[in-house]
């Protein structure tokens, strides 16, 4: 090995998926903590619905040119680069990515902040009448002006986070993924740091229930802003967590804004179309915020509540495997197709082990979950039921989605960007055709009324559920066009549907002891009911894969036992 190759990884590749997952589900602990306090204080609101909006909004720089894009356009050539022993190279490479992210992200970030009462306009056109609603007191605030102010805080927070998915790429290629999996800890501590701040300033009583019913609106927005103010915080710290590692794996490296250092146009050519994929997704994100800012009060802050619950085993068990598998899969591709798909087969199976049970516990036991994680403060039972319905019609796609993710990086490995990107229009497509017309309908019912509940001062109606129906539906038609695509490269590929079958069926053995114990419980208190009975669901689907010898099972607790 040359005197300058990287240091050898000392994470065995098939712990890989394990560690990786160990930092995204310390990530998800707090970030659920994190929801719980923003629920806590604004429940499902007019003041949740400008949180939606303004993290939502400035998030485009993320998600078109984070952990997704770097994973299609810079770890495959980066990891190439270091499998043929040119870590010189591999690092002239990294140092031009990042002078081209940081000045692109510079101007985009300036772009932002002074077209944000614009770009509010058009993510949320039906916020735009909200001060003549105030001034006849049909609402408290007016969520298009703080709208705006909270995107100008949230545009730069975006764009670091941005840098930070450039040393995640390059950590991931040296095979070292907890500390960047584990970096966000740091942003969803600071945003709860900063909710404990201002109640601490703003709120005479923080943890009395009837103090809710005293907080004036403007109080609220003072709360509200603190939580933005941590948010921008903990982006700089998630950055800056990670550059140590970096600095230490590519020792010498240089920033540069060149694009004829080697690998950085064909990265550019790769960029474009997933790029341009991942734009379509940021549209149909945007276009259901535009959509549903027509809504009634509430229908953007159940779409959050209910999608932090729905990214959970996405990220998990979908993202864990994934992001683990991309650098080998680069460096298998070389090597023989054979091997190639083995292992994206293996993983399939891996990662489905754990989302077919995910789907029907959501499904059966999901008002159960709200409930625990967001009913205090001012999330109410309407509330609760609400979010439990939107977090179904997501659910519906899950098993799609992850199957989803783990294609579109095969694809990547391959050296296709354009395939995943002209799927992601037809998934866009498809989802809102389905979701438009579901949602003016179902938006006619209110919730208390469909499940027969006392009505709340602030009634919630249920049009945020056709939209997440339509995201469903286009999840699964992407992943019929990935199967479709990668067969014409591999004609052997195949879906593993017989091993999901088996796994939903000793789900369901187990779902139905869990529905026994939870008609036993059904006076206790919600805690208890949640706990015991997703405890029993959880174990009781460990204990049959065992019994019944599933071999996911024994893989999963073989990566825990190399890990250990």
């Amino acid at each position: 090995m040359p005197e300058d190759a990287p240091n050898e990884p000392k994470t065995p590749r098939k712990s890989a998926a394990v560690v990786v997952a160990g930092g995204i589900l310390a990530s998800r602990l707090i970030g659920l903590l994190r929801e719980r306090a923003f629920t806590y204080f604004f429940g499902i609101s007019a003041h949740a619905d400008v949180l939606q909006l303004a993290f939502k909004t400035p998030n485009f720089l993320q998600n078109l040119l984070g952990e997704g894009t770097i994973s299609a356009a810079f770890i495959p050539i980066y990891s190439r680069m270091l499998a043929e022993g040119r870590p010189q190279e591999a690092r002239r490479f990294a140092g031009a990515i990042l002078g081209l992210l940081l000045a692109l992200v510079t101007a985009l970030v300036v772009g932002g902040i002074l077209l944000a009462p614009y770009i509010v306009a058009i993510a949320a056109p039906g916020y735009i009448n909200d001060a003549a609603k105030v001034a006849a007191g049909e609402l408290s605030i007016n969520r298009y002006a703080l709208a705006v102010e909270a995107v100008q805080i949230i545009f730069p927070m975006a764009g670091v986070l941005v840098l930070s998915a450039w040393a995640l790429g390059v950590l991931n290629s040296h095979r070292k993924f907890f500390v960047p999996y584990f970096a966000p800890v740091l942003w969803n501590a600071a945003i709860i740091g900063g909710l404990a701040v201002g109640a601490v300033l703003y709120l005479d009583s923080v943890f009395g229930i009837e103090a809710f019913d005293e907080i004036v609106p403007t109080t609220r927005t003072k709360l509200l802003f603190a939580g933005f103010l941590g948010a921008l915080v903990g982006g700089v710290l998630q950055f800056l967590v990670q550059l140590p590692l970096v600095i230490r794996e590519m020792k010498g490296f240089r920033l540069s804004f060149s694009t004829r250092v080697e690998g950085v146009r064909e990265a550019i050519r790769a960029f474009g179309p997933v790029v341009a994929g991942r734009g379509v997704a940021q549209i149909s994100g945007y276009l259901d915020n535009i959509l549903a800012s027509l809504l009634a009060v509430g229908a953007l802050s159940s779409f959050r509540a209910a999608f932090v619950l729905y990214m959970l085993p996405i990220s998990l068990f979908g993202m864990s495997v994934a992001a683990s598998e991309l650098p080998e899969l680069s460096r298998l591709d070389a090597s023989g197709r054979t091997a190639f798909l083995g292992r994206i087969t293996q993983s399939l199976r891996q990662i489905q082990f754990l989302v077919v049970p995910t789907v029907l516990g959501y499904l059966l036991f999901g008002f159960l979950l709200v409930g625990l994680l967001y009913r205090t403060g001012s999330f109410t039972v309407n509330a609760n039921w609400l979010v439990y319905f939107v977090l179904g019609g997501y659910t519906l796609g899950l098993v799609a989605t992850t199957m989803s993710r783990l294609l579109q990086n095969g694809f990547y490995a391959l050296n296709d960007t354009k395939t995943p990107a002209k799927l992601a229009v037809v998934r866009v497509g498809l989802s809102a055709a389905c979701a438009v017309p579901l949602m003016f309908w179902m938006d006619t019912f209110a919730v208390a009324g469909v499940v027969g509940i006392p009505a709340q001062e602030q009634a919630l109606y249920l049009g945020a559920v056709g939209l997440s129906l339509g995201t469903s539906v286009g999840a699964w038609a992407e992943l019929v066009g990935l199967r479709v695509a990668l067969r014409r490269r591999i004609d052997t590929f195949r879906l593993p549907w017989g091993a999901v079958v088996r796994m939903g069926g000793v789900a369901l053995l187990a779902a139905a002891v869990a529905g026994g114990i939870w008609w036993l419980l059904r006076t206790a208190p919600l805690v208890v009911q949640a706990l015991v009975v997703v405890g029993s669901y959880g174990i009781g689907y460990l204990a049959l894969a065992h019994g019944f010898g599933i071999s996911e099972l024994q893989a999963w607790v073989g990566r825990l036992r190399r890990k250990g």
